[in-house]
C-alpha cells in the first residue's frame, strides 16, 4: 500500500462496480482520486465517501460520455479537483452500460443506432480524452484502459461491444509506442465475467455454474480482482510493463472441460 502517495488519478465510470473498486484501490493505495460518473450522483458521492472513511481523498466530475462536448466537461471538472496538479494515472474504465446495446445480439440485430452508441462511449471517448489529457499529464504517468474477454473470445451476441474492446487494445498498443518517449505506459486490463450491478444475470445459478465452469480458477470474478490488476500497471513496479493486455479473467475459455485433477 501507499504505493501511489502524491499521484492523482482519474477513473471514468467510477461511481460503481469495476470502476468504484478500481477508485477504492487507487485512493487505498494514496492517491487522489477523480471519481467520474454520467448521473447518478448519490453513487459517485458514495464512493467519494467511502473513500475518505477509508482516510483517502478523492472527488466527484460529473460528464456523460458519448454526446458533444463530453471530453471538455471531463477536463473542466478534473482541473477544478486537482487545483493545479498533474494528471498521474488515466483509467478509462466506463463503458456503454445499455443493455440493449451491450447485449443487442448477433449481426442482423445491431442497430446503427446501437452501434454508433457503443462506440461513442467505449472507443471514441477514451481516445480523445487520452488526447485532451496528454498535456495534464506528468512524464512517466499511466493510461491503463478497461477491455474485455469478448475482445478474445467470439460472443455473437456481443458483437458491436466486442469490436470497440478490440479497437481499445489496438488503440493501446499504439499510444504505447507513441508515448514511450514520454515515459507514460499504456496497457489495458480484460476482464471476465465479473459480479457487478450491470452482471445481475450471473445471480441466475444455472448462468453463474456454467461460468464457474468455464473459469480455471474456479469462481466469478469480483471487482477487486480486477482493481488489484490496475494498482500494480499503476504502482511503480509495472514501470516496464507497457503496450500489454493483462488477462484478469480467471483464465476463462482457456480450452475445453478437463477432468477433475485429484
Amino acid at each position: 500500500m501507499a504505493e501511489l502517495t502524491g499521484k492523482t488519478a482519474l477513473v471514468t465510470g467510477a461511481s460503481r462496480g469495476m470502476g468504484r473498486g478500481i477508485a477504492q484501490r487507487l485512493a487505498a493505495d494514496g492517491a487522489l482520486v477523480a471519481v467520474h460518473y454520467r448521473g447518478d450522483s448519490d453513487a459517485a458521492e458514495e464512493t467519494v465517501s467511502t473513500i475518505e472513511q477509508a482516510g483517502g481523498t478523492a472527488f466527484p466530475v460529473r460528464a456523460e460520455l458519448g454526446l458533444d462536448g463530453d471530453v471538455e466537461t471531463v477536463v473542466t471538472g478534473l482541473r477544478a479537483g486537482l487545483r493545479g496538479q498533474p494528471l498521474d494515472i488515466l483509467v478509462n474504465n466506463a463503458a456503454c452500460g445499455n443493455l440493449d446495446t451491450l447485449f443487442a445480439g448477433a449481426i442482423g440485430q445491431v442497430t446503427p443506432r446501437q452501434f454508433d452508441e457503443v462506440f461513442a462511449v467505449n472507443v471514441k471517448a477514451p481516445f480523445f480524452l487520452i488526447q485532451a489529457l496528454l498535456p495534464l499529464m506528468r512524464d512517466g504517468g499511466r493510461v491503463i484502459n478497461i477491455s474485455s474477454l469478448s475482445a478474445r473470445v467470439a460472443v455473437p451476441q456481443q458483437i458491436a461491444y466486442a469490436m470497440t474492446k478490440g479497437a481499445v487494445e489496438t488503440m493501446s498498443r499504439t499510444l504505447a509506442k507513441e508515448l514511450g518517449t514520454r515515459g507514460i505506459t499504456v496497457n489495458t486490463v480484460a476482464p471476465g465475467a465479473t459480479d457487478t450491478g450491470i452482471n445481475e444475470f450471473l445471480h441466475a445459478p444455472v448462468i453463474r455454474a456454467g461460468m464457474t465452469a468455464i473459469t480455471a480458477l474456479g469462481r466469478i470474478g469480483r471487482p477487486d480482482d480486477i482493481a488489484d490488476a490496475v494498482a500494480f500497471l499503476a504502482s511503480e513496479d509495472a514501470r516496464w510493463i507497457t503496450a500489454n493486455t493483462l488477462d484478469a479473467s480467471g483464465g476463462m475459455f482457456l480450452g475445453p472441460p478437463s477432468a477433475p485433477v485429484g
